[in-house]
């Protein structure tokens, strides 16, 4: 039980301190924006998600320095619920996760979680189990695009 508190504690500190409010901030980092993306669609598709990513260009081979700038926001940002095995810590590990969705759909949901939480079935269906809403980050799309090329990193891929 004290185990539970402490962890459940440590995530609403991170839900406090990881909010981003700052529209200048985050419009400057949509401006200069070098990740593949489209323009906004709502609507949601069972492979994509609901955000702005419609097709993300992933090369066949890791990006070591991506990888390594993902690890540093997941050590930040994620490691706190998150662990990199099977295994459920408040969310559910990472482990193959990249194998199960689409690059479009993980960087959707780093970037969209509200809206994914309360419309997307899959990530309802996550919240189910978890029973734990994931907070809003405040991830730029970028940060994004350098988790899901960790997370590639943690499935295997050289």
């Amino acid at each position: 039980m004290k185990k539970l508190l402490l962890v459940l504690g440590v995530c609403g500190f991170i839900y406090a301190c990881g909010s981003n409010s700052s529209t200048e901030n985050k419009s400057s980092d949509a401006a200069e924006n070098k990740t593949p993306a489209a323009t906004e669609n709502p609507s949601n598709d069972p492979n994509r998600g609901i955000g702005k990513f419609t097709k993300v260009d992933v090369g066949a081979t890791l990006d070591a320095t991506m990888a390594e700038a993902g690890n540093k926001v997941y050590d930040v940002k994620c490691a706190s619920c998150h662990k990199l095995s099977e295994e459920k810590l408040v969310g559910p590990g990472w482990k193959d996760v990249t194998k199960r969705r689409t690059a479009e759909w993980i960087m959707n949901f780093a970037t969209n979680t509200d809206e994914m939480l309360s419309k997307d079935p899959e990530a309802m269906a996550q919240l189910e189990i978890c029973l734990v809403r994931m907070p809003n980050q405040g991830l730029t799309d970028d940060d994004a695009r350098h988790i899901y090329e960790f997370m590639r990193k943690n499935d295997g891929v050289k």
